[in-house]
């Protein structure tokens, strides 16, 4: 009889969550160039070319229930195959090179680039060592470049918005 007058009571507390009015106007605004772009949604490949995780931990923190960006109409998918936006973080490495040649020419047209986190944009610290190419755009075309390290999800959403309104519709 206890455990079922629980279910009855007032909470203790209530769950507050904190909005970000930026963001959440952002999202917005994506989600109406998205549907003119392609329709109804976009997927998104992540391919990690040799980063440190920074930009990583901000894409994955995304589709976290925080930001939940699923309700703009983004995804994320595991295949490029699947893939309209392929979303490249970290220096371009001799190892990931070859993979991420293959990644791009998997992904179908029309498909954007974007170059995710300081690394990616613009080679980071790791630039000019033994083991990097360069930026990403050293070796694949990149339509969108969104610096920072890493970025914040707020600045991702932004960088996408912009994509959007300078493509032109399907």
């Amino acid at each position: 009889m206890n455990i079922i007058s629980s279910f009855f009571k007032k909470p203790v507390c209530r769950a507050q969550f904190a909005s970000d009015p930026v963001f959440e106007t952002s999202g917005l605004l994506l989600k109406k160039e998205i549907d003119r772009v392609f329709g109804k949604s976009i997927a998104i490949r992540e391919v990690d070319c040799g980063s440190d995780s920074a930009a990583e931990i901000e894409l994955s923190n995304l589709s976290a229930p925080h930001y939940d960006v699923e309700r703009f109409g983004i995804s994320f998918v595991a295949s490029p195959r699947h893939a309209d936006i392929l979303a490249v973080t970290g220096v371009v490495t001799h190892a990931m090179k070859e993979a991420l040649i293959k990644t791009y020419e998997a992904t179908p047209e029309p498909k954007f680039v974007i170059a995710i986190g300081d690394d990616a944009c613009a080679g980071g610290i790791f630039l000019g060592t033994y083991a990097v190419i360069g930026p990403v755009e050293s070796v694949i075309p990149v339509d969108m470049k969104i610096p920072g390290n890493p970025p914040t999800p707020a600045t991702i959403i932004a960088g996408l918005l912009t994509l959007m309104r300078s493509a032109k519709k399907r």
